[in-house]
């Protein structure tokens, strides 16, 4: 019988990640011999002395830590290396080797989504700008709102528009999506909740990049009847490319979707 291999999770917080239910499940249906653990992580910068000192064959990556992971690998494959953020490392003969399945997960996630043309992003880190990138490519018309300039100096340079709290204009998306861990372990908007209301009311459509939790940003919306999502598709979409790479393409993707989806019912 073949060594068991290993995978994990990296975050801060960590402990709230659905991954291990889901890819342990996918293993165990499919007859893998793997196992997913979660690993909380406070300094990005220990990202790969951490995985290869517990022998891993892949990871995830989560906030806060997916630029530091794109930092940490050896090689960057793929939609990641556009980008510059990877959230799924695979142990490629003892190489540290990184992509990015986020942005295909949430398109996926919204495909059922009609007639969007305009979006907005609310927030500026690793997640943002994977998905600002992959709705560009894709021919969407992107702004990006961040609480303050810094972390918008990317986006600038990349030709998006960009907004501080300070100094948005009202005016009409066809999405809006929420970046930010605001409301992941707290009860906080986005952003202030009188912007984002007026906001909200020119929109038919809305996602968070969290789930398994109805943040206060999600309840906003569901009080003004846009219709929305949580970030369950999109973990469930980047979920399935992810396995892809740990398993080296081992499965059928529609089987293991099928599978990893039986795991949100536990």
């Amino acid at each position: 019988m073949s060594e068991k291999k290993i995978f994990t999770i990296y975050g801060n917080p960590v402990k709230h990640s659905r991954s291990p239910l889901m890819h342990n499940h996918v293993f165990k249906s499919l007859g893998f011999n793997g196992a997913y653990t979660r690993t909380l992580l406070e300094d990005g910068t220990q990202l790969k002395a951490n995985f290869f000192s517990q022998n891993l064959q892949g990871a995830n990556v989560t906030i806060p830590h997916k630029e530091a992971a794109f930092k940490a690998c050896d090689e960057v494959r793929g939609f990641a290396l556009d980008v510059g953020v990877v959230n799924t490392l695979v142990n490629e003969n003892g190489k540290l080797i990184g992509y990015n399945t986020d942005a295909d997960g949430f398109l996926f996630a919204i495909e059922k989504f009609k007639n969007i043309n305009s979006i907005l992003i609310i927030g500026a880190g690793g997640i943002a700008k994977a998905l600002g990138k992959k709705f560009k490519l894709e021919g969407f018309d992107v702004s990006v709102l961040n609480r303050s300039e810094g972390n918008l100096k990317y986006f600038k340079k990349n030709g998006f528009e960009t907004f501080t709290w300070e100094a948005c204009p009202v005016k009409s998306y066809d999405m809006i999506v929420n970046t930010t861990s605001a409301g992941l372990s707290d009860e906080n908007y986005p952003a202030p909740l009188e912007l984002l209301s007026s906001i909200l009311e020119k929109t038919s459509y809305s996602a968070d990049a969290i789930y398994g939790k109805m943040t206060p940003f999600l309840k906003l919306c569901q009080q003004m009847n846009i219709t929305y999502k949580d970030g369950a598709d999109m973990l469930l979409g980047q979920g399935v490319l992810a396995n892809n790479y740990f398993t080296k393409g081992a499965f059928d993707l529609e089987r293991v979707q099928e599978v990893m989806k039986e795991s949100f019912e536990f």
